[in-house]
């Protein structure tokens, strides 16, 4: 076992050696760049006390980085062709936990847990998203995702892709934008950007999940002022948004979480 990260030619060497060509359906671009892979161990600060998750281990580029840490880690990889390269790659490694299923099926007990990956373009958004609102999910995720994802989840109100990711990110959690990833640092390299994304989870409020549904009401009709968007699930949308100091003829891309929280609290009384 090699001890360094994996570049190029070694991850190439064994794709070929155990007759594995990478899968569009699996979103696999396997992460080739050392240097990346050591910005995103440093950014995760994780150690011996730490219970790490990784979604997507591929050939165990970043799990092997993430274990020389001393974090307890579990490995999910869903494709059975990777099987025995990670075992090959991990032989001797005391440390990884891995698992051959699909990651949604995780638990989070015994934690607190750390989400570190290169996710899949595929299934990013949807996963964090669905971990992030779990009443016991993960603290903190350190997750390289597709630039357009990143963005989303980052974003401001007011701006072009300032959404319902936007919203939940920050109402179960405070997301930002670490760094940048150009596409040439994988392999195959992908036609689009990406970035790794830091988010720490929080303790909601009561009426997060209240507003998580406002506001994806409301997105579901962006062009739409507020009081007709959010008609089908309020009886009286007018009258709730000016309860909650907003104008109803502000739209969804105009109400930073804090609002959708009030709004969620207008509603309810």
């Amino acid at each position: 076992m090699a001890s360094g990260a994996q570049g190029k030619g070694e991850l190439v060497g064994l794709l070929r050696q155990h007759n594995v060509t990478p899968s569009k359906r699996f979103g696999q671009n396997f992460l080739v760049d050392p240097n990346t892979i050591r910005k995103i161990v440093d950014l995760a600060a994780v150690g011996p006390d730490d219970r790490v998750l990784e979604v997507g281990a591929g050939t165990g580029t970043l799990t092997r980085e993430l274990a020389k840490t001393g974090a307890q880690i579990v490995a999910y990889e869903i494709d059975p062709r990777l099987q025995p390269i990670l075992e090959e790659v991990m032989s001797g490694i005391e440390n990884v936990e891995l698992r051959f299923t699909d990651a949604v099926e995780a638990e989070f007990e015994g934690g607190p847990w750390t989400v570190v990956a290169n996710l899949p373009y595929n299934l990013a958004a949807t996963l964090v998203l669905d971990w992030l609102v779990l009443p016991r999910g993960p603290e903190r995720f350190v997750v390289m995702v597709q630039r357009e994802v990143a963005d989303r989840f980052t974003a401001d109100p007011g701006s072009r892709v300032y959404g319902l990711p936007s919203v939940v990110a920050r109402l179960y959690g405070s997301p930002r934008l670490a760094f940048r990833v150009p596409a040439t640092v994988f392999y195959p390299q992908p036609d689009v950007d990406s970035a790794v994304v830091e988010i720490v989870s929080r303790t909601p409020s009561e009426f997060a999940s209240a507003a998580a549904r406002l506001a994806a009401a409301a997105f579901g009709q962006r062009r739409k002022m507020l009081r007709r968007s959010l008609s089908d699930v309020l009886a009286d949308p007018a009258a709730v948004l000016s309860a909650a100091g907003i104008d109803p003829a502000a739209r969804p891309e105009d109400l930073t979480a804090a609002q959708f929280l009030s709004l969620a609290e207008a509603a309810d009384g």
